[in-house]
């Protein structure tokens, strides 16, 4: 319905103002309709965008030194073209902006670290220069727009992944393929070459080998050790040299028959193997065969040192006075009752490790009657000696080193009696003692060591939960033994996993007998290990490596899982032993940011930046 007509000389009433007619056809959308509306031209804003870069890239090259040649140059003529379609006003406007963006460039904290490499403050065109190519930079096509590709020069949509040429420019995604599998095999050689270094550089700090330069007679023996398969024989080395080297070819698990003939010489009394894992029973008897005179023998992961070895070393002249079997647990009691019976009048040292369930309390028993001369005995991850063996350990008036690791539970009090027998028998000369991962043994083993033991240089007593804080505190106040030069703790601790924090009664190693091991030999140790003695205070540590303090013949510290341990007292150790080598703090997290002298390796920082050197004035130190 229309609306009547006003009368006759009268203006029409006022209305809402008339938005300007808009029509909507076919591709173009709303928003491009509203631009359009506004006075916003899309065609404008980018014939603009592209007059800047086209000036900012001629400019660069008058900058060059190219002047009129490249100006008058037919292939200038295309870059600058479009510059000539804008007007006085936009130019002005173009040159205003590029200069207050180069000027805020030149301002910024990153350009001014960037200085140095383009020239003096005197020298400014260069930093015009450097001002200029990061503006050029910050002008590149934004994903969404067209490009011409560098190498092919086919217009192409620019994306965030569009990979830069060889020349700066940008690449479509054809040639960005091609030029990806070209690069392909050389960067994956050179991650896994980059990756394989810094496994070895850890394996390095692992082993207590700091980074740098080394000496002329470590890098000749890496070299022989690589190139083994090409040598016939390693000549007159000495024989520590030929253990280096042997130690090397055992921990790349290249010790094979083959390798093995080079460490077998004629006249020699020692035969190291340290991983024997790839040898067969023949590659054993060979050993007797080629070397008839050895006295020494270890061999570690020697499962096939079996009964046919053994029968054969049973039928020779060989006088062993060292042996040291790791792995052999296919040598049955007959056999080890044999050979005790045989020859156990010349050894000196038996060193039996990892023989399951064999060799127990007889073999034990075999030992106290024929090894008359026996000085160190070593019964390591054993699953069948019990307290009767130890029993008869005590009938060893000889014994100099014991070391006992036996995984066949004692009972309580019983695993004490039998060891107070050991201790009372032959403790006085007792110089190293281990007992390890023996639970159930009591503050009696500690107060007989106090009693008995007075001429320890080694104590290794670790994995119990039963041993308390005034247990240890009691075994080194007023000890007439004098100070230890190695102490192992580890794992002596309190467990209960209800409340894991809770320790009323003072399970295990606490501040007090931390404070009183460091006061009775403090000065005279050269290895030290609380591994997990979790239960020692922050305070406890503080007062131990006070500034007042030092500790000269300190070389390694294990104070791992020790919750109380910080970036503190990390620097306060390192300030009072001066010729500390390593320091392990594995699961220390309150241990950040602290800064190692050089010289000196941590090992175990729980960050993913690892150790930090710290530098001089001059140098502000690296990051291993």
């Amino acid at each position: 319905m229309n609306p009547p007509n006003p009368p006759n000389g009268m203006p029409p009433p006022a209305g809402p103002p008339q938005r300007p007619a808009r029509q909507i056809r076919g591709p173009q959308s709303a928003l491009t309709d509203f631009l359009a509306s506004q006075g916003i031209n899309a065609n404008q804003i980018r014939q603009d965008a592209d007059a800047r870069r086209a000036a900012a890239r001629a400019s660069l090259q008058n900058a060059g030194g190219d002047g009129d040649d490249d100006a008058s140059s037919p292939e200038a003529e295309p870059e600058s073209a479009p510059a000539r379609k804008e007007t006085k006003a936009q130019a002005a406007k173009r040159k205003k902006e590029e200069e207050k963006a180069i000027a805020k460039i030149k301002a910024s904290k990153q350009f001014q670290r960037r200085r140095k490499q383009y020239g003096s403050d005197d020298d400014m065109s260069d930093e015009d220069e450097a001002a200029r190519a990061i503006f050029e930079e910050s002008m590149a096509p934004l994903p969404g727009q067209m490009e011409n590709c560098e190498l092919c020069e086919k217009r192409f949509s620019v994306t965030a992944y569009s990979r830069a040429g060889p020349d700066g420019g940008l690449l479509c995604p054809k040639c960005s393929k091609e030029l990806g599998k070209e690069e392909g095999s050389a960067k994956k050689k050179r991650k896994i070459a980059a990756g394989r270094a810094r496994r070895q550089l850890q394996s390095n700090l692992l082993d207590g080998i700091y980074p740098g330069a080394k000496d002329l007679m470590t890098l000749c023996i890496e070299t022989l050790a690589k190139n083994v398969h090409n040598a016939d024989s390693l000549g007159d080395l000495s024989d520590d040299l030929v253990d280096k080297i042997a130690a090397i070819l055992s921990k790349k698990r290249l010790m094979t028959p083959e390798t093995l003939y080079l460490f077998l010489r004629p006249g020699s009394d020692t035969v190291t193997v340290y991983d024997a894992a790839k040898l067969s029973s023949d590659d054993f008897i060979r050993i007797f065969q080629i070397v008839p005179t050895v006295k020494h023998l270890r061999l570690r992961n020697a499962i096939q040192f079996k009964n046919k070895v053994m029968d054969h070393l049973l039928g020779t002249t060989v006088e062993l006075e060292t042996l040291s079997l790791h792995g052999s647990n296919l040598i049955d009691d007959g056999r080890w009752d044999q050979f005790l019976t045989e020859k156990g009048s010349h050894l000196r040292a038996l060193k039996v490790y990892s023989t399951d369930g064999h060799f127990g309390d007889e073999q034990l028993e075999m030992v106290a009657k024929h090894c008359p001369n026996l000085h160190r005995l070593k019964v390591c991850h054993n699953q069948k000696v019990t307290t009767e063996g130890v029993h008869h350990i005590a009938k060893m008036p000889n014994l100099t080193h014991l070391s006992l690791e036996l995984y066949q539970q004692m009972p309580f009090f019983e695993g004490d009696s039998s060891l107070a027998d050991v201790l009372g028998s032959i403790g006085a000369g007792l110089r190293t003692l281990s007992l390890a991962t023996i639970h159930n043994l009591t503050n009696d083993v500690l107060k007989g060591i106090h009693d008995n033991c007075q001429n320890l240089s080694k104590l290794r007593l670790t994995d119990n939960s039963t041993f308390t804080d005034d247990g240890f505190a009691n075994l080194f106040t007023g000890w007439l033994n004098p100070p230890l030069i190695y102490l192992d703790l580890h794992k002596c601790r309190h467990i209960d996993a209800a409340e894991p924090r809770e320790n009323p009664n003072k399970v295990g190693l606490g501040s007090a007998g931390f404070e009183a091991l460091m006061a009775h030999s403090g000065l005279t140790l050269k290895h030290l290990n609380v591994h997990s003695c979790r239960h020692i205070s922050r305070e406890a540590f503080e007062n131990v490596f006070a500034e007042d303090k030092t500790y000269p013949e300190m070389q390694e510290i294990d104070i791992s899982f020790c919750q109380s341990v910080n970036d503190f007292v990390v620097g306060s150790i390192f300030r009072s032993c001066p010729n500390l080598k390593t320091l392990k703090v594995f699961g220390n997290f309150g241990v950040k940011g602290v800064r190692v002298p050089k010289g000196k390796i941590l090992i175990g920082v729980p960050n993913a930046l690892g150790m930090q050197i710290e530098g001089t004035e001059e140098d502000e130190g690296r990051v291993i």
